[in-house]
């Protein structure tokens, strides 16, 4: 047996505001809702799952300390193309939602904006420039 690590299937995020967190993902990123449990809501990004779990379910999802809470600090960013940066800022701004930063020009060659979710997660809006 060996570890292939080729693909992300499932991303699992962890929120206090489970309800508020999978209208965000649902009604402003406009993910498709797979399937909802008790303690998860499972949406579809893509060829990948995103699993939002109540932050009291951690230990069911291996993680096995507490969960950090949204104001403790970056631990991930999830990044993500887009065709225009400035126009998914728009319609963010159209939804609320207040970036962290950008858009902003970065010297390798991408337009990047990013913000977070309800729960804190940080997610980077990037396009190529090339």
């Amino acid at each position: 047996m060996s570890l292939s690590l080729e693909n992300v299937n499932v991303i699992t995020l962890f929120a206090e505001d489970l309800a508020g967190t999978r209208s965000f993902y649902q009604e402003v990123l406009g993910l498709p809702v797979l399937g909802e449990y008790e303690n998860s809501a499972v949406l579809k990004l893509g060829n990948i799952m995103v699993n939002l779990a109540h932050a009291s379910a951690a230990p069911q999802f291996g993680a096995p300390t507490g969960v950090a809470g949204p104001g403790a600090g970056a631990q991930s960013v999830l990044g993500v193309f887009v065709d225009d940066v400035d126009a998914a800022c728009a319609e963010l701004a159209r939804h609320g939602v207040a970036l962290l930063d950008g858009p902003v020009d970065r010297p390798w060659g991408v337009r990047t904006a990013s913000f977070t979710d309800p729960a804190g997660h940080i997610w980077g809006i990037a396009q190529d420039l090339t």
